[in-house]
C-alpha cells in the first residue's frame, strides 16, 4: 500500500519517519519542497500518478501567535489545504488522517477532560482555522480519521521541551505559568499510534475524530519542573506565575486535558505517562 505523510520535515513527520522504516509498505514523505499541498492540482496529481491510499496529514500553521496577525496563510495551509488533501485521497478511494488540536475547544469549560463530543469554541485564529480543517474533512465526505493532540515535543524542531533545557541550564531564575494544564505529548508515542492503525489496515471502518496525549496531568509550570529535574538543571530557581504576567495576542486554553478513552478502546492501546516519555525524549537528546 502507498502512503503519504505531508509535513514531513516537522516533529510529527520526522517521527512517522522513524516508524515506517521496517514497514512493508511504501511511504511517501514530502514537505512544501517536494509537494506544496496549497496546490490542489499539484495534490490531485501526486495521490493519482503515486496511487496513494492513505494520507498522514502532519503539515500544519503551528505558530499560534503569528496566526493573529496572518490568517490568510493560516486558513490556507489548516483548512483549504486540508480539503485538498481529502478530495484526493477520496477520488483514490483512500483515507486521510488528520492531526488536529486541543485549541479547537479555546475558553474554559470546567475541569474535566474534553471528549470527543464535547461543543468546540476556539478563541484564536490558529484553532479556528484548524477548526476550519475539521470541517472541510467533514464537508468532503472523504474516509477520515481526525486525531486532535496537545502538547506536542520531540527531539526535532523547536518546541517547549528544548526551550526549556536550554533555559533551565542557562538562566538562574525562571517564571512559567501554573494556571495552564493540560498534557505533554511526545510526537514519537502519537506516530506509533499512527503507525499501528495504518500496519494492521484499523483505520477501515474506524472513522471519525480522536483524541491523543500522553496519560496524565500538568501544568506548564510542572512540566518545566520535571524537564529542569531529569536533565539535572538543578541550578535554576523555576518559579510559577500567572498567565497574565506574560501578555499574548491569544487566550489560551487554561485546561485542555484530553479524554482518550475512545482512542484507547477502538484500537486497542496503551498510552504511556506523560513523565515516561519525557525521560526517553531527553535521553534521546543526550546521546
Amino acid at each position: 500500500m502507498n502512503i503519504l505523510i505531508t509535513g514531513a520535515n516537522g516533529q510529527l513527520g520526522n517521527c512517522m519517519r522513524n516508524v515506517a522504516k521496517d514497514s512493508k509498505d511504501n511511504y511517501a514523505f514530502t514537505d512544501v519542497a517536494e509537494l506544496d499541498i496549497t496546490d490542489a492540482e499539484a495534490v490531485t496529481k501526486a495521490v493519482k500518478d503515486n496511487d496513494i491510499k492513505v494520507i498522514v496529514n502532519c503539515a500544519a500553521y503551528t505558530n499560534v501567535e503569528k496566526a493573529e496577525t496572518d490568517r490568510d496563510f493560516a486558513e490556507l495551509l489548516n483548512a483549504k489545504a486540508v480539503r485538498n488533501l481529502a478530495d484526493a485521497v477520496k477520488a483514490n478511494d483512500g483515507t486521510l488522517i488528520h492531526v488536529s488540536t486541543d485549541y479547537v475547544f479555546g475558553g474554559s469549560l470546567g475541569n474535566t477532560p474534553r471528549n470527543e463530543e464535547e461543543p468546540v469554541n476556539p478563541t484564536g485564529v490558529y484553532g479556528e482555522t484548524k477548526l476550519h480543517g475539521e470541517r472541510q474533512i467533514a464537508e468532503s465526505g472523504v474516509k477520515a480519521l481526525v486525531i486532535r493532540t496537545a502538547w506536542l515535543y520531540s527531539e526535532y524542531g523547536k518546541n517547549f521541551v528544548k526551550t526549556m533545557l536550554n533555559l533551565t541550564s542557562s538562566k538562574p531564575e525562571l517564571k512559567v505559568v501554573f494556571d495552564q494544564v493540560g498534557t505533554p505529548t511526545y510526537a514519537q508515542d502519537l506516530a506509533d499510534t499512527i503507525f499501528g492503525i495504518i500496519e494492521n489496515r484499523r483505520f477501515d471502518g474506524n472513522e471519525g475524530v480522536y483524541h491523543y496525549s500522553n496519560e496524565g496531568v500538568c501544568s506548564w509550570y510542572d512540566f518545566t519542573k520535571m524537564i529542569a529535574e531529569i536533565a539535572g538543571n538543578t541550578g535554576c530557581d523555576i518559579q510559577p506565575c500567572h498567565s497574565d504576567e506574560f501578555p499574548s495576542p491569544v487566550t489560551r486554553p487554561s485546561y485542555s486535558v484530553l479524554d482518550k478513552t475512545k482512542i484507547k478502546d477502538t484500537f486497542g492501546i496503551r498510552v504511556p505517562y506523560w513523565t515516561d516519555s519525557l525521560k526517553k525524549c531527553i535521553a534521546n537528546l543526550n546521546q
